[in-house]
């Protein structure tokens, strides 16, 4: 009779498990085999996941070998940007935007080790995802998935269209293919997810796996979400000797409105001329043509900083002479973009005509933004209501004035106007003002300002209508969010509706440069 044959020395143990934290040290190794180049987990970011999630933290052991994993957290979709990067997501890998009331599981990272691809193990890892997704009755899951060989095509072809190439099988995809095999489908590509993806360009593949089985529990429901971040300006008019200590002083606000991942920031009306005190020209209106001399420098110093910091930028104002050789107040758009756009102020002071002869702009401009539709209104033209419902009717979600007051009488004037156009015309309102003093300089030696964002006045608004507004007379910056889809609810079924509800039968405004 035949010896009996020995199987034991021929079996191996395949686990799908919870990690633990004796699993650590193991993960951190295998990181940097599966992803040479990029900056790898630290020991801090695997502990914050187990401490706050545990149960989407995941591991493939082999014989007592880590050999894959994959981490996770529950979100609420829906309330993140569609721009988000992974940093955005996993707040900068430690989870702790976990939300155990989330709908969605994020899939934040799967690694397999090389040494043991092609053992459907991250087949098993994405599976175990499905279960959990499953078990918790989670809507879906979700994926910012890497496109490791687009790094080969990308001088022949846009992401879209390597996306849609792999989609059609033309082209294999080591992450991307295997994500489309296992029922994910593709939602839209984000740029800039993961700076560091040199293979993928910076770019992910945003990808859902739809939960079947998902059962809705509660009543709870949410509503979208427009959010736009402002930065406003307050600046502190003082003594320069050179151009080049207003840009540094400029460049300073908008890294302060960028690190605040702001959409905009505002600066105020005419703040240029601090220029005028190393000028040392006594006569206003010399001084004036004397200023309109930096425009090139001005304008190429905010298209840069909008552009290396990646904020749209009001401009301010600043005077301005064209081919007629008349002077302008002229508010300028520098988008992120590098684009840039223009607005004269319409009317003009009375002070703006005796001192420094400027000539009246004759049009009112709305601008499109990655951020919807905005305008611009000069300081006195924000007094003027006939402008604030042209450019409401035009499509203005948010109007910015730039002003420039020397006492408290002429900024309530201001301030005031802004708050009511707000509610008339259910937008947003920002006001940005010049603080300090120019004691040398003719007709800017004093400033008085508060500067504010303001809303329309209803329950879904700041209580107040102010959503934020700074000590009067500071240098300083305020920090506001806006939500224009709150704007749009409120003009179709707010308390009040001031749009909706016009006597066009008996009464309108009349646009005669249309």
């Amino acid at each position: 009779m035949s010896e009996e044959f020995d199987l034991s020395s021929f079996e191996m143990s395949m686990i799908i498990r919870q990690m633990e934290e004796k699993d650590i040290e193991k993960i951190l190794r295998m990181q940097e085999i599966c992803f040479p180049g990029m900056e790898p987990w630290e020991e801090e970011h695997l502990k914050s996941h187990l401490a706050i999630f545990p149960e989407g933290q995941i591991v493939a052991e082999l014989d007592g070998e880590i050999i894959g994993s994959c981490s996770s957290l529950m979100i609420n979709f829906d309330e993140y940007d569609d721009r988000h990067t992974w940093d955005d997501i996993s707040a900068h890998g430690y989870i702790t935007n976990h939300n155990p009331e989330g709908y969605n599981l994020y899939g934040i990272e799967v690694m397999v080790h090389p040494d043991y691809r092609r053992m459907k193990v991250g087949q098993r890892l994405y599976d175990a995802r499905k279960e959990l997704a499953q078990r918790m009755n989670l809507k879906s899951i979700i994926i910012g998935g890497r496109i490791p060989n687009y790094y080969q095509y990308a001088n022949e072809m846009s992401a879209r269209e390597y996306v849609e190439a792999v989609t059609r099988h033309k082209i294999y995809d080591p992450v991307l293919t295997f994500q489309l095999l296992n029922d994910f489908t593709s939602m839209r590509i984000n740029p800039n997810y993961l700076p560091d993806d040199k293979a993928s360009k910076k770019y992910a593949t945003l990808m859902e796996w739809n939960n079947v089985d998902y059962k809705a529990t509660t009543k709870r429901h949410y509503k979208t979400s427009y959010p736009v971040r402002i930065c406003v300006v307050q600046y502190l008019m003082r003594k320069i000797s050179s151009f080049e200590e207003m840009a540094n002083q400029c460049e300073y606000f908008v890294d302060v409105a960028s690190d605040a991942n702001s959409d905009f920031v505002v600066f105020p009306e005419i703040f240029t001329t601090q220029l005028m005190s190393f000028l040392d020209e006594p006569s206003p209106s010399r001084a004036v043509r004397r200023l309109t001399e930096f425009t090139p420098q001005y304008i190429e110093l905010f298209t840069n900083l909008a552009v290396r910091y990646n904020v749209n930028i009001i401009g301010g104002s600043h005077f301005v002479e064209e081919e007629d050789e008349e002077v302008y107040n002229i508010a300028y758009l520098f988008r992120r973009d590098g684009s840039i756009e223009k607005q004269y102020k319409i009317h003009i002071t009375p002070n703006e005509q005796k001192w420094w002869g400027i000539s009246q702009g004759d049009s009112v401009r709305v601008f499109d933004t990655d951020c919807g539709k905005i305008a611009i209104q000069i300081c006195y033209d924000i007094e003027f209501p006939e402008l604030a419902r042209i450019a409401t009717d035009k499509g203005a979600n948010i109007i910015f004035t730039p002003f420039c007051t020397e006492d408290r009488q002429g900024y309530l004037r201001v301030r005031y106007c802004a708050q009511a156009r707000a509610i008339e015309n259910q937008i947003y309102t920002v006001i940005s003002g010049t603080v300090g003093n120019l004691p040398q300089t003719e007709n800017m030696d004093i400033q008085y300002a508060q500067s504010a964002i303001f809303s329309p006045s209803d329950f879904e608004f700041a209580r107040d209508g102010i959503v934020g507004e700074t000590n009067a007379n500071l240098e300083t910056v305020l920090i506001g969010d806006v939500d224009l889809e709150i704007l749009r609810r409120q003009r179709q079924d707010g308390t009040v509706k001031q749009l909706k509800d016009r006597r066009h039968d008996i009464y309108h405004v009349e646009y005669k440069k249309d």
